[in-house]
């Protein structure tokens, strides 16, 4: 039976999650009100795109204590970007936190605005050199011991797992390689 993802779809890259997990043979139902909570996935996508807003609607929608319940139960989770910053327990330019489930400190817009996206190419942990796509994107600016560097960038650490969460600062999703989404499914 092929794995069931919830993808939170309030805003930003969750189509290209979609069509890059289907494409793997995932289930993938998108998450956009509290009606779409009523069967639980087997695991949980949270894409790049304003974290401020989807913060803003995860609350509104009354999507948010059970989602974050999801997360410290241990539902695997795949988040990118903005994904990364709701996940985060601290960011170090915003107190506007989240899930607060994932030990490390972020920087939002780390790079700059738009026009400080970039794409470059860098080793992934377990993966392999890899393409990477900064859009706006965040870093990690500090982890606890107790989570696993996967990647770093320019300087910056840019992918982390920590238990059952799998946090990028950048998309997987654009492209083609499929190894970070085969990834994350072998964890649920």
């Amino acid at each position: 039976m092929a794995k069931r993802i919830g993808v939170l779809a309030l805003q930003g890259a969750f189509a290209e999650h979609e069509t890059m997990l289907s494409a793997l043979g995932a289930a993938c139902h998108e998450l956009r009100n509290r009606n779409d909570l009523a069967e639980k996935p087997d695991g949980l996508v949270l894409p790049g795109g304003e974290s401020t807003v989807q913060r803003k609607l995860l609350m509104e929608s009354g999507m948010f204590a059970s989602i974050k319940s999801w997360i410290e139960e241990g539902m695997p989770v795949l988040a990118t970007c903005a994904g990364l910053i709701l996940l985060a327990e601290h960011l170090s330019n915003d107190e506007r936190t989240c899930f607060k489930t994932l030990p490390v400190t972020v920087r939002r817009n780390a790079y700059g605005r738009q026009l400080g996206s970039f794409i470059a190419e860098a080793d992934v942990r377990y993966i392999g050199t890899m393409r990477q796509n900064f859009i706006r994107a965040p870093y990690i600016e500090q982890v606890s011991p107790k989570v696993e560097v996967l990647s770093e960038t320019a300087g910056h650490i840019t992918a982390v797992r920590y238990g059952h969460q799998l946090a990028l600062a950048f998309h997987p999703e654009v492209g083609h390689d499929t190894r970070l989404h085969e990834a994350f499914l072998r964890m649920i």
